[in-house]
């Protein structure tokens, strides 16, 4: 049986938990990685390991793509592939180029060729937009700070063309920000909390930490595969900002985590000049008001809630189990 959907990028955080939604609604996943031997631990993590069947295939490959699609004919494809850290993109920045835009123009030329009629969503970030001094919006202007931003920025550029010259159903998700217990410890959040629950049970070793000034719109990644199947299967085929409509600094973030676990930041952080990053966006926030009205989605997930959840499920996982 043909799946109903194909995910490109199944075993990351979010690919995991829009794997779980899909099959938790009865439709049929199946996976792609690019890895003969893919990582499962998040698909274990969520109980559907044994519920996806996962495939190989090189994004940046284009006559894989085309054997994976012409095989499989999905009616839905998802991708979420791609090298997904801004700050790793700084050492990496032409392996980030073709993670995202090779792959990006890969799946649609293929689409293309083979006159695909399914829909397709790219996932894209609020990096395009650089610092935000207000909530950011698809008019707002573009300032692009990292060669993450500028790979994106490409992609939703090139899926943008292919839908209005193509006729292609493919739109793109602008990501702000989102956490969940998959994520591991390159992304910030998580590095707090591992850092703070293992002072909390007894290590005396400071946390270290760059520019505790910036802000950013941090949601819940479980919320915003939801956001992305309504726009996915939209009529309306358009472009969407997916965020809570919120930003904290860091230090706020910091602070709550720490008071969480009864313990004062101050007496356990070093801030270090070292780790601020070059081109370092002040605040990122967006503007999910036309994704409400027109598809009736919005965050309820805050981030006191989401701090709670993560802190919890981490002690859960790995303290008490």
């Amino acid at each position: 049986m043909n799946p109903d959907v194909l995910i490109f990028g199944c075993t990351g955080q979010d690919g995991g938990y829009l794997s779980r939604s899909l099959i938790k609604k009865g439709l049929n996943v199946l996976g792609v990685s690019r890895s003969k031997k893919p990582n499962f631990n998040n698909l274990e993590t969520l109980s559907i390991a044994n519920k996806i069947k996962i495939v190989q295939g090189d994004l940046t490959n284009f006559k894989d793509i085309k054997k994976l699609l012409t095989k499989y004919k999905p009616k839905e494809i998802y991708n979420l592939s791609a090298q997904s850290s801004v700050g790793d993109s700084f050492k990496k920045p032409a392996e980030t180029q073709r993670s995202i835009v090779d792959a990006t123009l890969n799946i649609l030329e293929v689409c293309r060729e083979i006159n695909f009629k399914g829909n397709i969503f790219f996932a894209g970030s609020s990096e395009i937009f650089g610092s935000t001094n207000k909530p950011a919006k698809l008019t707002s202007k573009i300032d692009l700070k990292s060669p993450y931003a500028t790979a994106k920025y490409q992609s939703y550029l090139l899926s943008k063309m292919y839908r209005e010259i193509y006729k292609i159903n493919c739109v793109t998700g602008i990501l702000f920000n989102h956490e969940s217990p998959l994520r591991d410890e390159r992304f910030v959040i998580k590095k707090i909390i591992n850092a703070a629950i293992k002072i909390k049970y007894g290590n005396k070793e400071k946390l270290t930490l760059g520019n505790l000034s910036i802000k950013r719109d941090w949601g819940y990644a479980k919320e915003y595969v939801e956001a992305m199947q309504l726009i996915n299967r939209s009529k309306l085929n358009r472009d969407y900002i997916i965020c809570t409509g919120e930003s904290h600094s860091l230090r706020t973030i910091v602070e709550k985590i720490f008071e969480q676990l009864d313990l004062n930041y101050l007496e356990h952080i070093i801030v270090s000049k070292e780790l601020y990053r070059p081109n370092e966006i002040a605040t990122s926030s967006g503007d999910y008001r036309s994704l409400q009205e027109d598809l009736g989605w919005k965050a309820e997930v805050r981030i006191d809630e989401l701090i709670k959840k993560l802190i919890t499920e981490e002690i859960t996982h790995k303290y008490q189990s």
